[in-house]
């Protein structure tokens, strides 16, 4: 057996709160509406992968991957995951 570490990679992301109207979605969020990549109804945000549509509940963060990739992640995967590099 091999034994290996996950290599350190920045992404970005952001809390999407449920809000539709929050006003502090990041410029490649907006693009992903645009491009109809990232769709909402009432409740809930959608985002189309490669490996089909995923659910966003309020509360989850939003992540931008080193590809441009854009995927759903639990509050609690994120904050054992993820420490806050800098604000913007």
């Amino acid at each position: 057996m091999s034994l290996y570490r996950k290599l350190p990679v920045e992404i970005e992301a952001f809390k999407w709160t449920g809000d539709q109207d929050q006003t502090e979605d990041p410029l490649w969020a907006i693009q992903a509406v645009k491009d109809r990549v990232l769709t909402f109804d009432r409740a809930f945000a959608y985002i189309k992968t490669l490996e089909g549509t995923m659910t966003v509940n309020p509360g989850d963060y939003i992540i931008k991957g080193w590809k441009g990739e854009l995927y759903p992640c639990k509050p609690d995967i994120f904050e054992n995951t993820y420490e806050l590099l800098s604000q913007g």
